[in-house]
């Protein structure tokens, strides 16, 4: 099943652009090739109290940009879907600035053994004000959230319904542009897989990733999101069922239409779905080869 990427998203950088009559938007100047044209840090409310939802980078102009959208208002919830340094490395100074709490699931990493080692590009500085569970509520005076717990492209990933709109913020959970990464140890296929058939089993209207425009059709977009990444299992066995013992020799036959830039964030994937795989007692790792079980 074909994904219906939407990759024609454009927004001026900066500026606030209200995308519904409770979200306003503003980009961050941080383009990539993880983060498409940059963190969209999302601005809830239409009365005098507003929220944040993932402020984003420590980018001066970025932070100054969202003093400048919030001016008049009151900033009194700074909601964090995860903590990568893309996200929430700019709620402190928002912080320190308004006054606001900050909500999340957790430090980085807080979802997984703490003994493992975690992946570069992790904000090891935040820590939320106020911890969140899955359905929890998060009330404010013109909005209303539910938190949707959706482990998986990290540990520690929540995703927030609006609601008043039938909205859900999905993070990098779900992007409308692309695929999402899940990078082991604090990425998880097993439960990046879960959490995706958790978001197929609600009823949200329209879908706000971080990166990227949003997703008007979201359950079969959520299918074929799942479709995806089955796909990807069926052909990381087949592969092994021909031999092709090691990630590097997955990858170059896999991903050989993709450009080699992107490999190493390839590999970590396959190497995701092989941990799933493993403890399915689907596969056996050999040092580092791998065979079916």
């Amino acid at each position: 099943m074909a994904i219906a990427f939407d990759r024609s998203f454009s927004a001026p950088v900066g500026e606030p652009i209200q995308v519904s009559s409770r979200i306003t938007r503003v980009l961050a100047p941080n383009p990539g090739p993880f983060t498409f044209h940059g963190t969209g840090t999302y601005i809830i409310g239409r009365g005098r109290d507003v929220a944040i939802i993932d402020p984003g980078p420590a980018s001066e102009p970025h932070i100054e940009a969202l003093k400048r959208a919030v001016a008049g208002r009151r900033l009194t919830h700074i909601l964090i879907t995860h903590t990568h340094s893309d996200h929430s490395p700019a709620a402190a100074p928002l912080k320190a600035w308004s006054g606001a709490k900050t909500y999340g699931f957790g430090p980085h990493g807080s979802g997984q053994d703490s003994t493992l080692k975690l992946e570069e590009g992790g904000d090891r500085d935040f820590v939320p004000d106020i911890l969140v569970r899955d359905g929890d509520e998060v009330e404010g005076d013109g909005f209303s959230f539910e938190c949707v717990f959706t482990p998986g492209h990290t540990s520690n990933h929540m995703c927030f319904a609006l609601r008043d709109e039938d909205a859900l913020f999905t993070g990098d959970h779900v992007m409308g542009w692309s695929t999402t990464v899940v990078i082991p140890p604090d990425g998880n296929m097993a439960e990046y897989m879960a959490s995706l058939r958790k978001l197929i089993a609600r009823h949200d209207q329209v879908l706000w990733p971080t990166h990227g425009g949003p997703v008007r059709t979201p359950r079969p977009f959520l299918e074929a999101y799942l479709a995806h990444r089955l796909e990807r299992e069926a052909q990381i066995v087949a592969a092994l069922e021909r031999g092709l013992d090691t990630i590097p020799k997955m990858v170059t036959e896999i991903y050989a239409a993709v450009d080699r830039s992107l490999h190493p964030a390839a590999a970590r994937s396959v190497e995701a779905h092989l941990i799933q795989l493993e403890g399915e007692g689907r596969v056996l790792r050999l040092g580092q080869k791998y065979q079916l079980a």
